[in-house]
Parts: structure tokens; sequence; C-alpha cells
């Protein structure tokens, strides 16, 4: 019997990474119109940011059917293995859903979900936490276990890059795109163990941001150094480098992990973000 790790494509694992972790991803869809693309699978990052930028309207995001699990854990169920799986928080996808009728579906005691309250780089953190432990010989039920009392630890940080974005997804009015895109206004938010996206703030340009997003990191208790973290970003290298070159002034990032984030956080986002995935003391 073997430990099987799994996430959905929101953690921004990619497909590569995954093959070589050995971490079976199950991916959301982003629908541009009537045209309809799995995370991750269907469409590169290159082309799916040249569309978003070209789109006036933005595309739409969807989680996974039942169906998409229901085949993993059938074939797990034949082998005897256990099953981990991490999704995207409940509170921003039906995915976690998804996974609880799948476990229901197949009548397979040894899957184990959980639901990260979480996205992107922390739920990255928390399936190579996962890896680590099954390598140590934990059995599915005690990974769960540990990831559930740890998950309150992590914590998301963004600097939002375009304020166009909050805009056409509904959560930005026009006039108040426009007034903070004048005076270079930079929102930075965060996901906390609510599993929600909360506005914690608003800096004047992106090193104000980024000033911004590790003053919070600090009022929240300040980072564990002794565990993993993951740094990412939306859209090409620009903000990413001066992010990194920022992050090194500041502290050693020389262990962090990197996460190019995909097409379903980038849909919400936009390109130009800049995150920060803390696991928090």
């Amino acid at each position: 019997m073997s430990v099987r790790i799994m996430a959905d494509s929101t953690s921004d694992i990619g497909p590569e990474r995954a093959k070589a972790w050995g971490v079976t991803l199950i991916p959301l869809k982003v629908l541009f119109g009537e045209e309809e693309f799995l995370d991750g699978v269907d469409m590169q990052l290159e082309e799916f940011y040249q569309r978003l930028v070209s789109s006036e309207k933005l595309p739409t995001t969807s989680q996974p059917d039942p169906e998409a699990f229901l085949t993993v854990f059938q074939e797990a169920k034949e082998a005897g293995d256990d099953v981990v799986v991490v999704t995207i928080s409940s509170n921003l996808s039906g995915t976690f859903q998804s996974a609880t009728i799948a476990k229901e579906m197949c009548e397979y005691d040894n899957i184990y979900i959980v639901d990260s309250m979480q996205v992107t780089c922390t739920m990255l953190m928390m399936v190579r936490r996962g890896l680590k432990l099954a390598e140590e010989g934990k059995s599915g039920r005690e990974i769960y276990k540990i990831l559930e009392a740890e998950k309150s630890h992590y914590c998301i940080y963004a600097a939002i890059g375009d304020l166009t974005y909050l805009e056409k997804g509904g959560r930005l009015s026009k006039v108040g795109a426009a007034a903070g895109s004048m005076l270079n206004l930079k929102p930075v938010i965060t996901i906390a163990n609510t599993g929600v996206v909360k506005l914690a703030g608003m800096a004047r340009g992106q090193h104000g941001a980024y000033a911004k997003m590790l003053k919070l990191i600090e009022s929240d208790g300040g980072l564990d150094f002794d565990r993993e973290m993951c740094i990412g970003y939306t859209g090409d290298m620009d903000v990413f480098v001066p992010f990194k070159e920022y992050l090194k002034g500041k502290m050693d990032i020389s262990g962090f992990v990197e996460s190019r984030i995909g097409t379903v956080i980038g849909t919400h986002g936009g390109p130009g973000c800049a995150v920060f995935g803390a696991y928090l003391k």
C-alpha cells in the first residue's frame, strides 16, 4: 500500500513538476465565451495571458466535475492505496465539494480530502508538505491530520499589478479603477485561514506594495523560516524579477520555491501580480 498525493490545478504546480513529484492534478476550467480550456492542459500560459489582455470581458472559471476525481479514486481503491487530496478553499470554489461527492460515489474510506482554505502558492506548499510526510512513511490518515492541524499557519499575500481586472471582475468600480491607476495605487490582498480574499490595504507603486506585504506578514506573526516558502507571479517575468530582488534585500530567499501562476487564478488577478506564500509562526 502506498500514499497518492493529489491536488487541483489551482495549486499551480504545473504538469511538468506534477509528473516529476508524482502528484496527480485535477484541472479546473477556463471559458472564453463558448470555448472551454482545462487549466494547465489545453492552453499555454503565454497564449492565455495574451488573450486575457486583449479580451474586453473576463473569461469565466468553473470547478471540475466529481467524475474527474472519481477515476483516480477508483484506481487507488483497486490498488489499496491511501489518497490525500488538497483542494482550493471551499469559500472560493466548489472543487472541495466535487471531490467529496466523488469519495461518496467511490465508497472508499482511505480517501482524505483537505480543504486547504488557500490557493496557488500556499496550496503548492501544502502539497510539498504532504509529499515529505509520505516519504517519511506516514499514512494517508496521518498526513491528513497533520495538514489539517497546520493549515491555519498558511497565508497568501499578493500585490495586484493592474486594477483593470478587479474592475472587469466587478470587484472595483470603473471610477475607482481609473482613480487608482492615475495615483499608481496597488491593492494588497490576503487569503488567511478563513479561505476568503480580503483587501489588506493599498500602497503607492510596486515597491510600496512589496513593503506593505512584508509589514502585513510581520503583523500577522512573522515567518517561520524553518518551513518552506513560495513566491509566484502572473503574466511574464517583468514583475517577478524586481519582486525577487526586493525580497533578496530583505531576507534569504535561496530556498524559496517559485511558481508561475496559471489560468484560473490569472483570470481573477490579471497579469503583473506578485505573490508571497507564507507559513506563519
